[in-house]
């Protein structure tokens, strides 16, 4: 099929955020099964309410870190998600005009959103103007939430047979929903010799190596789990992303010449399938795509710090299907951490559900279907 000069439009929101990251999985996979393809990876928020856009980032990260207990309580609430549709069908009618030119002067043969924002608002979009455009809703997290609920989406894709249930509950058709997985990185589909990576690193492939991780902006008590285990009596090797958040890093480097226990810390790195392959278990918050992505990997995780909402319903996932525990505050790390490696036949049952949870292709699987509706 010659695919010159047909066009996705992948839409997302925030910068530095697992819809983002999901996004460019996306991109990549149609990178390399059609090159052909013209591709624009749109944050549809800045595009079309950049002021907008700020205030909520702000307000959002002041809740999560002052008062979690508010964007608990916001968050799939159902009501909360009636009373808000009227706001909600004025802001896309706002929106409609910049959209309408984006759609006119870009003119693509599908789009994919990987956050509810932008879907919801291509959806009532698709229905004002009568539009036959195929439209591809990418939940990033294991449970969907009501604000993902529309009728002329054509495809759900979905992180897992318990996705695609919470979906058919609202009465989705099933052959819409589709179990690929969450987009992640086609890298994470190959095949790494764990040897190369711990002579780049100078790792000794005979100690244990923790890689923890807080998200994109480090966020969760990451600096007191690392103190704590850089002097643990355990034989360890700890390897730290600390994301966008530079005082975390400051606090790290710091503790890098006086810590008993081998440290390594990186802000940002696109060789996270790297440091996955070399690791013995993660510590990390429940994001979806890092979640996803350990998944793939077979890594076992232990889980810290979920954010109310989307990452304790990703938590509850991962623990009912056992390829995590979850520490309920930093101090008991350490005794996690102590029994899995006491344990050897745990982390290998951990490590084989995570396989058969993971779908490293995700992001191909996601692309060949878009493509298949063009």
């Amino acid at each position: 099929m010659d695919l010159s000069g047909k066009r996705i439009l992948l839409m997302y929101i925030s910068q530095n955020s697992g819809h983002h990251r999901a996004a460019l999985a996306v991109e990549k996979a149609f990178r390399v099964i059609s090159p052909d393809v013209g591709i624009l990876n749109l944050n549809a928020f800045r595009h079309t309410n950049p002021i907008l856009e700020k205030l909520i980032n702000q307000a959002y990260m002041g809740i999560i870190k002052n008062k979690p207990e508010i964007w608990d309580y916001f968050y799939d609430n159902p009501r909360i998600v009636k009373n808000t549709r009227g706001i909600k069908n004025v802001i896309h009618r706002l929106n409609s005009p910049k959209l309408k030119r984006l759609i006119d002067d870009f003119k693509p043969d599908v789009i994919a959103c990987t956050q509810a924002f932008p879907c919801g608002m291509v959806a009532d979009f698709k229905k004002f103007y009568q539009l036959d455009l195929p439209l591809f809703a990418v939940i990033t997290d294991f449970m969907p939430h009501g604000f993902w609920i529309y009728d002329n989406i054509d495809y759900y894709i979905v992180a897992s047979e318990f996705t695609k249930e919470q979906l058919l509950k609202h009465r989705i058709p099933k052959q819409r929903v589709k179990v690929f997985g969450i987009p992640i990185d086609p890298v994470f589909a190959k095949n790494i010799d764990k040897n190369i990576v711990f002579d780049n690193f100078n790792l000794d492939p005979r100690v244990p190596v923790i890689l923890i991780m807080g998200g994109g902006q480090g966020l969760g008590p990451i600096y007191e789990v690392v103190n704590t285990l850089a002097h643990s009596a355990l034989d360890l090797q700890l390897i730290i992303l600390s994301g966008t958040n530079k005082k975390l890093s400051s606090k790290l480097e710091a503790l890098v010449p006086r810590a008993k226990n081998r440290l390594i810390v990186f802000e940002h790195v696109n060789f996270v399938h790297e440091l996955m392959r070399i690791a013995t278990l993660i510590i990390t918050k429940p994001g979806g795509l890092t979640t996803s992505e350990a998944l793939a990997m077979g890594l076992p995780m232990v889980i810290l710090s979920p954010i109310p909402g989307q990452e304790t319903k990703n938590a509850h996932f991962l623990l009912t299907q056992k390829v995590a525990l979850e520490a309920k505050h930093w101090e008991g790390i350490p005794k996690l951490v102590e029994g899995l490696l006491a344990n050897p036949m745990q982390l290998h049952d951990m490590k084989q559900r995570a396989l058969q949870l993971g779908k490293p292709h995700s992001a191909r699987d996601t692309a060949k279907l878009m493509l298949s509706t063009i």
